[in-house]
């Protein structure tokens, strides 16, 4: 692999405490921006290395979330081990975990002890509901977080029960966050000298992405209803049978929506006092659909998406992954990378979502195997070989 071009993080060091997913993304997004991530991980290693399709010995779903990063395995639970995360954290510019609040005070790692060690360190937590209110101590996951922050009340179609999201959005959610939040310390950082906590909670990460749903509910003190493919607030918007499947179709405002129906020759629709506010469509949503649908279906999604686009209305195909993959735009924007693993052969993950002009995100590495940086790391904080042979012998480290 050449040697990549330096990031626009370069020269940030991050040591990474975290596991799983919430914390991992976090630091991935640091990584691939160029910031020197090590990631910290116990003997057995972080459980997602044995999650996932497993090929040729190695995980796909811990490859992506753990690429640019070195592993480093220590034994936090000794104490040298606490002694040698110390002399890590004295340097470092940045440390993020995502344990259970109070984890840290346990390994004598609390706020206070850590800007004693290091005025300058920037300490993000990255936790399920927060480290006050009377849920600091549960434990979180992903499906319960949708289920008690109100994300999946308003997911699925009236009348059917609530539904989570596919993806773990509230880990996802909280790792951008924390990975936003680190940035802005280090930017107060450059001007005070010091650095500061940051903390990033699932609840509180999917509860801020409530959008118009919860001003909407402040508003009018009104649950939210499912209301599915079709927008809570604008009608008509959705999806729409044409004659070989179905078209996504967004005419979010009265601009859009008057190029929608005059490219579909609906165009008196506006004009129809049953029709001609956004209230009375709203209220007769299923009647302007066949409406519609009625016109959609004499053509195929080729042509409508094609006459839609010309028109200036937002639209397009319902897409499975080998679809989106096989789309020009994916391809041409690199979101799918094929990473050559030395020995194992090419592992495919998602490509870099952020596109920055003169330090771009690069794959400088792909993701290490467990403790294969140990050795280098420890060097590199001024441990002696003497030193490192004697810690590998007791237990306190492991890897090469």
């Amino acid at each position: 692999m050449d040697k990549p071009k330096k990031g626009a993080l370069d020269g940030l060091r991050v040591i990474d405490l975290t596991r799983v997913l919430s914390g991992p993304f976090c630091t991935a997004i640091l990584a691939d921006l160029g910031a020197d991530v090590i990631k910290i991980e116990p003997p057995k290693g972080d459980p997602v290395r044995g999650q996932g399709t497993i090929r040729d010995g190695h995980s796909w779903y811990f490859a992506n979330f753990n690429r640019n990063k070195k592993s480093v395995v220590i034994d936090l639970y000794s104490t040298d081990g606490k002694d040698i995360l110390r002399q890590l954290l004295s340097t470092a510019d940045v440390v993020v975990e995502n344990f259970r609040p109070g984890t840290m005070d346990k390994l004598g790692l609390g706020t206070s002890a850590l800007k004693a060690l290091n005025p300058r360190l920037i300490t993000a937590s990255v936790n399920g509901y927060g480290t006050d209110g009377p849920y600091a101590d549960r434990p979180a996951f992903d499906f319960v977080v949708q289920a008690m922050s109100g994300f999946m009340s308003v997911n699925g179609d009236d009348g059917a029960a609530a539904m989570r999201a596919a993806p773990p959005m509230t880990d996802l959610v909280a790792g951008v966050y924390a990975a936003t939040g680190i940035l802005a310390a280090v930017r107060s950082r450059d001007i005070t000298g010091q650095g500061q906590p940051v903390e990033v909670s699932m609840m509180n990460g999917i509860i801020s992405m409530m959008a118009y749903l919860a001003t909407e509910y402040f508003a009018t003190g009104q649950l939210p209803q499912r209301t599915g493919n079709d927008h809570p607030l604008v009608a008509p918007y959705g999806l729409y049978r044409v004659a070989d499947g179905e078209v996504a179709i967004a005419p979010s405002n009265d601009v859009i929506l008057k190029r929608f129906f005059d490219a579909i020759d609906l165009g008196w629709v506006l004009d129809d006092p049953r029709f001609d506010t956004n209230d009375k469509r709203f209220g007769k949503r299923p009647e302007l659909q066949k409406l519609i649908e009625a016109r959609l279906g004499a053509q195929t999604k080729d042509h409508w998406i094609k006459v839609l686009n010309a028109a200036g209305v937002p639209c397009g195909r319902v897409q499975d992954f080998d679809q989106v993959f096989a789309d020009p735009q994916v391809q041409a924007q690199q979101m799918a990378l094929d990473v050559d693993y030395p020995g194992r052969g090419p592992v495919r993950m998602l490509g870099f979502p952020i596109k920055l002009g003169a330090t771009p995100c690069v794959m400088a590495r792909p993701s290490p195997e467990l403790g294969e940086h140990t050795t280098e790391v420890l060097r590199d904080n001024g441990l002696t070989d003497t030193q490192i042979a004697r810690l590998r012998d007791e237990g306190v480290i492991g890897g090469s």
